[in-house]
C-alpha cells in the first residue's frame, strides 16, 4: 500500500474571525489539534474549507500559516480545483511556492468537459509544478464524474499519485485499485472503513474534524488485525456522520458549527452558506458527546 500523504487526513475547515476574515491563528490552532489527536496529513481549501468563497491570496497564506504550524509533522495537500484550466495551474504553482506537499484537484465543475478534456485537465495541471496530485471524484458537485478508466490511463504520469473517491462507485474503485498503484482514499466518511478493507490507503475525511483520533482507531484496530474492533468503530460513528454529512445541510455547517461548541477554531461560514440553527447545533453536540463519552 502507497501512502504519499499519510493514512488519515482530515479536509481541514477554514476557520474565519467573527467579521468574516481569515483566522490564520485560528488555522494554526486547529491544525496542530489535528495532528496531535491522530491525522497523518491536512487538506486545506477543499470544499469542507470553503474554497469557492476564499481569494487565491487567502489560500496561499492558509498554507503558509499551516506549514508554520506543523512543520514536518503532517502533510498538506491543497485544493486547488476551480473550473478553468488556467487559473487551476496558477494556483498549483501558488501552492508550490507556499509550502504544500501535494495538491487536490478535481474535474472543471460547470462547463461538463468530457472524458479527454478531463484528462488533458489533469495532465496539464501535473505538468505545471513538482508536487504530486490526488485525483478528486465527486460528480455530485462537479457534474461530471473521473471515469475508472480515465483514472487508469493517467495512473501513468509520474505526478498523479492518488485518488479521493466520492463517486459512490465502489466497483470502479476496487477496479483501480487491482491495476494501478495509485492511493485510494475514501472522501465520504461511510466509507472509510469499506474502501480501506479492500486495499484503500485511507481517507479525506470532513468528520475528522470534529472526532480525529476515534477515525483514526478504525484504521489502528484494522491494521493489529482486530476487524471485529473496527467495524464497531465505524459503525458506532455512523450516527454523527450521517448528522454531519447528510442532514441536509453541508459538512461544512455542520462541522463548523460542532467545532464553535467544542471550544475550536471555526468561526462563521462565508455566504452563501448560512450556520446552522441552534437545534440543529445541540443535537450534534449530543452525538459528539454519546460518541466520545462511552
Amino acid at each position: 500500500m502507497t501512502t504519499p500523504f499519510g493514512r488519515a487526513l482530515c479536509a481541514m475547515i477554514t476557520p474565519f474571525t467573527e467579521t468574516g476574515t481569515l483566522d490564520l491563528d485560528g488555522a494554526q490552532h486547529l491544525a496542530t489539534h489535528l495532528i496531535a489527536h491522530g491525522c497523518d496529513g491536512l487538506v486545506l481549501s477543499g470544499t469542507t474549507g470553503e474554497s469557492p468563497t476564499t481569494t487565491d491570496a487567502e489560500k496561499s497564506a492558509l498554507i503558509a500559516a499551516v506549514r508554520e504550524a506543523v512543520a514536518d509533522r503532517a502533510s498538506i495537500v491543497a485544493g486547488i480545483g476551480t473550473a478553468d484550466t488556467r487559473h487551476t495551474v496558477d494556483l498549483a504553482r501558488k501552492a508550490e511556492k507556499a509550502g504544500a506537499d501535494g495538491l487536490l484537484v478535481i474535474p472543471p465543475y460547470y462547463s461538463r468537459p468530457p472524458q479527454d478534456a478531463i484528462e488533458a485537465h489533469f495532465r496539464e495541471i501535473a505538468d505545471a509544478s513538482e508536487l504530486p496530485l490526488m485525483l478528486y471524484d465527486i460528480p455530485i458537485r462537479t457534474g461530471t464524474r473521473v471515469e475508472p478508466e480515465t483514472i487508469l490511463r493517467l495512473a501513468g504520469h509520474p505526478r498523479i499519485v492518488a485518488v479521493k473517491d466520492c463517486s459512490y462507485d465502489f466497483l470502479g474503485a476496487q477496479k483501480v485499485l487491482d491495476r494501478t498503484d495509485l492511493a485510494y482514499y475514501a472522501g465520504c466518511d461511510e466509507h472509510n472503513l469499506a474502501l480501506y478493507a479492500v486495499g484503500g490507503t485511507g481517507y479525506v475525511s470532513t468528520v475528522a474534524n470534529v472526532i480525529p483520533s476515534h477515525l483514526r482507531g478504525v484504521l489502528d484496530a484494522f491494521d493489529a488485525g482486530d476487524t471485529t474492533q473496527a467495524a464497531c468503530l465505524q459503525q458506532r460513528a455512523t450516527p454523527l456522520i450521517e448528522a454531519i454529512m447528510s442532514a441536509g445541510l453541508p459538512g461544512t455547517v455542520t462541522t463548523k458549527a460542532l467545532l464553535t461548541t467544542l471550544n475550536l477554531p471555526a468561526g462563521p461560514v462565508r455566504a452563501p452558506l448560512r450556520p446552522a440553527d441552534r437545534t440543529t447545533t445541540d443535537d450534534l453536540l449530543s452525538l459528539h458527546r454519546a460518541l466520545t463519552t462511552t
